[in-house]
């Protein structure tokens, strides 16, 4: 479970074993506007406002920029 306003783990990982060449433009697109959102979302979110798993994930998917 993600924190709100987050991409949901379980639909990362959907999307990552999916091949980009079985998916339509209109899957590619969303895939893309959703995970730019959330990398600003995990970018702008303090770490203190997290819970645990999100900061896992976050730590996991490359960390936090802040």
């Amino acid at each position: 479970m993600s924190d709100l306003g987050r991409k949901d783990f379980t639909d990362k990982a959907k999307e990552a074993v999916k091949p980009d060449d079985q998916k339509s433009y209109l899957e590619q697109a969303k895939e893309a506007l959703t995970g730019k959102t959330d990398d600003l979302q995990k970018n702008f979110q303090p770490e203190d406002a997290k819970s645990a798993t999100q900061k896992a994930g976050d730590f996991l998917q490359g960390g936090n920029k802040n």
